[in-house]
């Protein structure tokens, strides 16, 4: 069962050291500094998630060698105020009816470049630019994309208590009826399960039956599961802020096809050498070409149609990506999913997921459930 334990809270210290490194990272880029808005990079940084992100201008500005600062809507100071990581920042705030960009135009290099939350809205982008038009921006996932890649000890235990939870409620579900019910209605089940296991969001409850799990996102919905359909079980959300994703496929009968177990056998193959493939240095480009490898030479490659994997946190997709064409080399503190899967269009669809996290010796899983073929009712 995951922990009950309560995460130690982040300290006004964490996000100090957190908004520090962050305006260096910026400056070895040869960047003047990081313009932050309401999204993960804002959470992560500062602690701080307003009640409601609006057209109204929020924004953190990390320059190296400068106390950062956060500028707000006069409305929402006092919420900022509040948040676990205000002692660090200097707090600017602005009213409505005045030029939102007056207050963050100032303490900007008119001339400098400086990298942008990827969740900044355009009209703020453009206000920017029209204050300060010789200043240039480019995304933070262009020029910073690890920047919430490498976890610290605490995070990792919030991530390790989230796929532990998620792992209590595979092992729930197995015991639920899937034949003769919709897959909305187990979708509904593994939603309840992920809240009642310490969740406190779902973010998503794949459910695909028999033809369905070809779709890799299949939403779940109308179709009756029967007896003798392959289902694909995909579920996940946030505990103590930070991401579960986990994958296991089932079949409703104890009476399997020949092709399910092989096609099955084939992609746990597949995951398990993606995942011993996993130590500090390799290119993440490798972890997809390790399990994509194993598919192929089985004569599955063109049945799997999508990456091998994808970096959790804050959110339930961000760098990095096990994917062709990433360089990237691990690290330790990166965490990841590693989902091969197979994909036959109008019969069924295979995948098995955990989220794994370098180690200096490899890597670690964060979902320990059975990896066999799960039977149901």
């Amino acid at each position: 069962m995951p922990s009950t334990q309560a995460a130690r809270p982040f300290t006004a210290e964490d996000f100090a050291d957190r908004m520090t490194r962050a305006a260096e990272a910026a400056a070895a880029e040869g960047l003047a500094g990081l313009v932050v808005t309401p999204g993960p990079d804002l959470l992560h940084l500062a602690g701080y998630q307003p009640v409601a992100i609006t057209e109204r201008l929020t924004a953190l500005l990390l320059a190296p060698g400068r106390r950062p600062v956060l500028v707000v809507p006069s409305l929402e100071r006092p919420d900022a105020a509040e948040a676990p990581g205000a002692p660090a920042v200097r707090i600017v705030d602005w009213a409505d009816g005045t030029d939102p960009y007056a207050a963050l135009a100032p303490l900007l290099d008119p001339r400098g470049r400086y990298g942008i939350s990827d969740a900044a809205w355009a009209m703020h982008l453009i206000g920017l630019q029209e204050a300060l038009p010789g200043t240039a921006y480019r995304s933070l996932t262009q020029v910073l994309p690890m920047l919430r890649a490498v976890k610290d000890a605490d995070e990792l235990a919030r991530l390790a208590g989230a796929g532990g939870a998620a792992d209590a409620v595979y092992r729930a579900i197995l015991g639920v009826r899937f034949a003769g019910r919709r897959e909305a209605e187990v979708a509904a089940d593994l939603a309840e399960l992920l809240l009642g296991h310490g969740h406190s969001q779902v973010d998503f409850t794949v459910v695909g039956s028999g033809p369905n799990g070809a779709n890799p996102h299949h939403e779940a919905g109308d179709r009756v599961i029967e007896r003798g359909d392959t289902v694909v079980l995909d579920f996940g959300g946030l505990r103590d802020g930070y991401g579960s994703d986990t994958t296991r496929t089932v079949h409703v009968g104890e009476d399997v096809p020949d092709e399910v177990r092989e096609v099955h056998g084939i992609v746990r193959r597949a995951q398990q050498a993606a995942f011993e493939a996993v130590r500090p240095g390799v290119e993440c480009q490798e972890i997809d070409r390790v399990a994509r490898r194993v598919i192929t030479e089985a004569g599955y490659g063109e049945y799997f149609i999508h990456r091998t994997g994808h970096g959790i946190g804050l959110t339930t997709h961000e760098p990095p990506y096990m994917v062709e064409g990433e360089t990237r080399p691990l690290v330790p503190g990166m965490c990841f999913s590693i989902e091969p899967g197979i994909y036959l269009p109008g019969r069924f669809g295979v995948r098995i997921e955990d989220i794994v996290t370098v180690t200096a010796e490899g890597g670690r899983r964060l979902n320990n459930t059975p990896h066999e073929l799960g039977i149901v009712s």
